[in-house]
C-alpha cells in the first residue's frame, strides 16, 4: 500500500467512524489488479477492499447523483479533473452540495490497460510509475515504457492539477500535468474532406454494440428518463442494424452534452470497442470556444453555459459554420 493510498483509507475510516459521513465513495479491488471499480463503503471493515492506484481512472461524480439523495452525508474522492464534472452537476442541480464532502485526491495520470496490451503486456498485476516512466508488471516480468505511451487519453491532455471544488485535499507528491494539444486529433479530422470524415466515423461507429456504457458513465447524461430508453421511440436499446442508427445514437448524445461536457473522457475509457467517442465532444468544445470564447464546463458551479445564454452579438448560423470550418 502506497503512502497516498494509506492516507485515503485512514481518512475514509475517520469519516465513517466519527459519523461525519454515512458513506464514502471511492474505488474497490476488481477481479483483476488492473480493473478497480467505483464503490460505496459504509463501514471500516468494507475499506479492506479500498484501493487507489494507477488504474483508478473512473470519474466518481456521476455516482453522486443517486447517492446524494440518501440520508446523511457522503464523502467522495475526486481527482482534479473529476471536480469539473462535480461542479457541472451542481450547476445543473443534480447533486445536493451540502450533503457531499469533497476530498480532492492527488493524481499523476492514470494508465490505460488496452494501451499496455498493445505493447505486449497482458494480464497486468501492477505498475510502478514516476513522472516520466511506467514499469508494467505481469507474470512474465516487468517492462519499462515511456509513461505517455500508456496514459489514458484524457490524461494526455490534462486540464490541470487544481481542484475547482474541494472541502479538503490529500496530496503527497507534487502533481505534474501533460501539455499535449487536446484538439490535435480534432484538427486532423477537420483537415479531411467530408467524404474522408464520413468514412472515418462510419468505420468507428459501425463497431458500436449499443451496450450504453458511454451513456451510463457520462456525468452529463443525467436525465431521469433517456430518450433511448423510451419504448415508444422505436430506438430503445436497439442494436445498430442500418447506417443511420449507427450515427443516430452517438450524434444525438454528443449534441445533448454540448456545452456541458467537461471532457472527462469516460465515454472512450469504458467503450469495449475502443471507439474514440471523446473526439465528437471535443469537436463541439473546440467550436464553442471558437464561437463564444474559451469556456470550460464545470470550472464554476454557477452561471449559464454558452449554449444557454443569448446575445444579439451571437453569430448567425452561416457565419458560425464558416468560422468553425475555417472558411
Amino acid at each position: 500500500m502506497t503512502e497516498l493510498e494509506k492516507k485515503l483509507t485512514q481518512r475514509a475510516a475517520e469519516l465513517l467512524n466519527s459519523g461525519e459521513a454515512a458513506r464514502v465513495v471511492g474505488w474497490t479491488k476488481g477481479e483483476f489488479d488492473y480493473d478497480p471499480s467505483p464503490a460505496t463503503f459504509s463501514d471500516e471493515k468494507s475499506l479492506e477492499n479500498f484501493v487507489y492506484n494507477d488504474f483508478c481512472g473512473a470519474n466518481l461524480s456521476k455516482y453522486l447523483i443517486a447517492v446524494s439523495k440518501k440520508e446523511g452525508k457522503t464523502a467522495v474522492f475526486l481527482k482534479p479533473c473529476d471536480t469539473y464534472s462535480f461542479n457541472q452537476l451542481i450547476k445543473e442541480h443534480r447533486i445536493e452540495r451540502e450533503k457531499i464532502i469533497v476530498i480532492g485526491v492527488e493524481c499523476q495520470g492514470k494508465l490505460d490497460v488496452y494501451k499496455a496490451e498493445k505493447l505486449g503486456v497482458k494480464n497486468l498485476t501492477g505498475a510502478l510509475t514516476d513522472y516520466e516512466t511506467a514499469t508494467l508488471i505481469n507474470a512474465d516480468g516487468e517492462k519499462k515504457v515511456n509513461k505517455k505511451e500508456v496514459l489514458l487519453e484524457k490524461c494526455l491532455t490534462c486540464k490541470g492539477k487544481n481542484f475547482v471544488v474541494s472541502d479538503e485535499t490529500i496530496v503527497v507528491n507534487e502533481m505534474k500535468e501533460t501539455a499535449d494539444d487536446r484538439f490535435s486529433e480534432v484538427k486532423r479530422l477537420e483537415a479531411m474532406t467530408s467524404d474522408e470524415r464520413y468514412a472515418f466515423w462510419k468505420g468507428e461507429l459501425s463497431r458500436c454494440i449499443r451496450c450504453n456504457a458511454c451513456r451510463n458513465v457520462c456525468p452529463a447524461c443525467s436525465c431521469v428518463k433517456c430518450v433511448f430508453d423510451n419504448p415508444k421511440s422505436g430506438i430503445a436499446a436497439k442494436a445498430n442494424d442500418v447506417d443511420f442508427e449507427e450515427s443516430l445514437y452517438h450524434i444525438i448524445r454528443a449534441f445533448h452534452v454540448a456545452g456541458r461536457c467537461t471532457d472527462c473522457g469516460e465515454c472512450s475509457r469504458v467503450c469495449p470497442e475502443r471507439i474514440p467517442l471523446h473526439l465528437l465532444n471535443r469537436k463541439f468544445i473546440k467550436d464553442i470556444d471558437t464561437l463564444y470564447g474559451d469556456y470550460i464546463a464545470g470550472e464554476t458551479s454557477e452561471g449559464k453555459t454558452p449554449l444557454t445564454s443569448y446575445s444579439e452579438n451571437d453569430l448567425d448560423p452561416v457565419a458560425a459554420v464558416n468560422l468553425t470550418e475555417g472558411k
